[in-house]
């Protein structure tokens, strides 16, 4: 059975004037436990929108999410979501953000200080625990977004392009670090962006997007050796990188012509 399935789903927005504007047109996509798939396409194309239903934070119109069997009908635990934007509480230190999952849940103070010390130390952010999000960096920000989903140790991550504010050498390093963070804890996931070279350089497998309303216009393996982050400028020299890159460009540029 799939980790998480996409079954011919839709989504209608609602207009002005009673007209309606179709986001998604009947998406289909299975991805198995551990699967690390990056949905592709332009801004607008409804990327978001997908993974807002996979969240279960809107309802399709048409179609159903399904995770583990059951549909999708709500936000759950189950799964952790990182928004572009960090969405940190900037009254609360770092540790208190990364505790803050756990303390909904009614977990003990002692397990929760356990469960956030060590995500805070697999993100680098050891010795900032008491540090508030305005003290931080964007990407310091960011790495603090990314533990607090990972705490509540969701079957499925979903990530809504995490690192598009982020300067070019943050975000390469944050790409980095991400990898290695999925190498330990083999996480499903799912991750936004509309960077050609962020969806090779990460992914099993991008699944791109046409435009609205959208629908998978092909999913592409991507079949590059592991690990990635060691060396991530001679990675991204590989003919083979490059060979995948012009690929998907050249999908999206038919796709958006």
């Amino acid at each position: 059975m799939s980790k998480l399935e996409v079954r011919h789903v839709s989504v209608n927005y609602a207009g002005s004037g009673g007209q309606n504007t179709l986001a998604l047109a009947d998406v289909n996509l299975a991805l198995d436990p551990g699967d690390f798939v990056v949905a592709l396409g332009a801004s607008g194309c409804g990327k978001t929108t997908l993974l807002s239903c996979i969240a279960g934070f809107m309802q399709p119109s048409e179609g159903e999410i399904v995770l583990d069997g059951r549909p999708v009908i709500g936000p759950g635990a189950e799964r952790g979501v990182v928004f572009q934007k960090h969405a940190l509480m900037p009254w609360l230190s770092v540790v208190e953000n990364v505790e803050f999952g756990l303390e909904i849940r009614g977990v003990s103070a002692q397990k929760r200080a356990a469960v956030a010390a060590g995500y805070i130390d697999m993100v680098g952010l050891k010795g900032f625990e008491q540090h508030h999000p305005h003290e931080l960096s964007g990407g310091m920000q960011q790495r603090v977004g990314l533990a607090r989903a990972l705490a509540i140790d969701p079957r499925v991550m979903l990530m809504d392009e995490p690192f598009a504010a982020l300067d070019a050498q943050t975000r390469e390093a944050m790409q980095a670090e991400l990898l290695r963070i999925q190498n330990r804890e083999k996480k499903t996931m799912i991750f936004v962006t509309h960077s050609i070279e962020e969806a090779v350089y990460l992914a099993d497998r991008v699944v791109v997007f046409t435009r609205r309303p959208s629908r998978i216009l092909e999913i592409v393996d991507i079949p590059l050796p592991h690990p990635r982050w060691e060396d991530p400028e001679e990675f991204r020299a590989r003919p083979e990188f490059v060979r995948l890159r012009l690929h998907i460009a050249k999908l999206l540029k038919g796709a958006h012509a």
